[in-house]
């Protein structure tokens, strides 16, 4: 009877039986599974994984994958309305030339000695995020944009000593999950409601809610919704008077038109940089941002890395480094550390950066305009569709606003299939997440989407709602 030949996969030279042999002899055991003796039996898998069986060649490999992946469709074939977190934002082809450089693209961690580059250029982002926020600090990023919301959250607990927060009740659904998580069991989350008119924070809800044990609020600017909270002065006096902080979830792409929180008394400005030269990858790449003015009390509960510059002992050259690593980080104190710190997203952090170097100021000031006059376009357009109000809340909004089709007959379901049909992705259906606003949708315009997408938009709505 033939034996099956035993396959070595070049890249993993431990797959070779003679060097598993010399391995499991030099640490005293016979076979692997011996390895595992402390796990029970009766949990322990014993069948065969129903998984197909490897694919040797790179060829039949690559081929299998590009097979898959051509059931997609993306925004490249079709027109996209979709937002919600995610957003079809345009990304300078220089973003990619430079992260996809070797230096960039294989650095992990390092160390300021080996990593001189990889640091400066994460300072450079933290740089030109500051000035976009009108702040002082920024971390490198973290994994996302929720997790930035949820380590914001951790730092103002820590900050006042009270194990309250008060979130608006119109905060990202999927944000607000990983929030939950976050804050389990230590946090408790008390919920502000809003206006169902404009949709803006309900200030006597905040008012009664606000006690003593409330370590402050966090809320997002513009909101999931898309409309923007002008009573942000308000919010952070009534907050501040209790002796509570200030948390703004905000996107950054606003800020070219939209006034930085800060200068409304945000303590802490957090959001996600996929806008700033991320491809949207089906979801991601992401990356979380938190800013804050220079209080030393407060930058100490930055459980992530931060960098920053000072001269060396040669005259006239500068180096970059970590602030307070071993004091902050779990890296220096893994039992006592505020907070747990892994894997972020650094490389997407030097992507920011290039975008926002590339951008500058006007630039920054341009694409939000061009953003801004193009969503309240196709708002006005499409509200002139019998049967359809938008934006369905009455409130100035940024780039996102609601489409409210509950007089037309069909569902959001319905008119996004119609839509996908005809090379288009609508809007975020809202019927299961935001049940009072029956079938609504949240549309997303951005700068990558011409008068003509939206006209096109709107005529194929006509075609649907008739």
């Amino acid at each position: 009877m033939r034996k099956t030949k035993v396959k070595v996969h070049p890249y993993i030279p431990n797959s070779a039986p003679e060097v598993k042999q010399a391995m499991l002899k030099e640490i005293g055991i016979k076979k692997v599974d011996e390895l595992y003796n402390e796990i029970p039996s009766k949990i322990r898998f014993k069948g065969k994984l129903n998984i197909p069986d490897g694919i040797e060649s790179e060829f039949a490999l690559k081929r299998h994958v590009e097979t898959i992946l051509a059931k997609n469709t993306s925004c490249v074939d079709n027109l996209s309305f979709l937002g919600g977190g995610v957003a079809n934002h345009y990304v300078p082809v220089i973003c990619d030339e430079v992260n996809s450089r070797a230096e960039f693209l294989t650095a992990y961690a390092g160390e300021p000695y080996e990593d001189h580059g990889r640091f400066q250029s994460l300072w450079e982002f933290q740089s030109l995020m500051a000035e976009l926020l009108d702040v002082e600090v920024v971390s490198v990023p973290t994994f996302d944009g929720a997790q930035a919301a949820s380590s914001s959250i951790g730092m103002i607990r820590r900050y006042t000593g009270r194990d309250e927060i008060l979130i608006s009740d119109t905060t990202s659904p999927d944000r607000l999950a990983v929030i939950q998580n976050y804050c389990h069991p230590m946090i408790k989350i008390t919920m502000v409601k809003h206006n169902v008119k404009t949709g803006m924070m309900d200030i006597e809800d905040l008012k009664q809610k606000m006690t003593k044990n409330v370590a402050g609020i966090y809320f997002e600017n513009p909101s999931y919704l898309g409309f923007i909270e002008t009573e942000g002065k308000e919010i952070s006096k009534i907050v501040h008077k209790n002796g509570g902080k200030v948390i703004v979830y905000a996107d950054p792409i606003s800020l070219g038109v939209l006034t930085p929180p800060s200068n409304y008394g945000a303590d802490i400005t957090c959001g996600e940089i996929q806008p700033l030269g991320l491809h949207i990858n089906y979801g991601g790449a992401t990356g979380g941002y938190i800013g804050v003015n220079d209080d030393p009390k407060l930058v100490q509960e930055y459980p992530w890395r931060l960098f920053g510059i000072d001269k060396t002992e040669v005259e006239g050259e500068w180096g970059f480094g970590d602030v307070l690593y071993d004091d902050r980080t779990s890296f220096g104190n893994r039992e006592t550390g505020k907070d747990y710190v892994g894997t972020a997203s650094a490389l997407w952090g030097i992507t920011a950066g290039v975008y926002l170097a590339l951008m500058g100021p006007e630039g920054m000031k341009e694409v939000g305009t061009v953003i801004m006059q193009r969503s309240q376009y196709a708002a006005k357009k499409i509200s002139g569709i019998k049967g359809i109000k938008a934006p369905a809340i009455d409130s100035p909004f940024f780039k996102e606003f609601i489409v409210d089709f509950n007089k037309t007959g069909k569902t959001v379901s319905q008119i996004n299939k119609a839509l996908e049909k005809k090379g288009i992705f609508g809007g975020k259906d809202l019927s299961k997440e935001f049940k009072e606003l029956g079938q609504s949708a949240l549309f997303c315009i951005t700068e990558e989407n011409t008068k003509e997408d939206i006209d096109r938009l709107v005529s194929e709505l006509k075609n649907i709602i008739k």
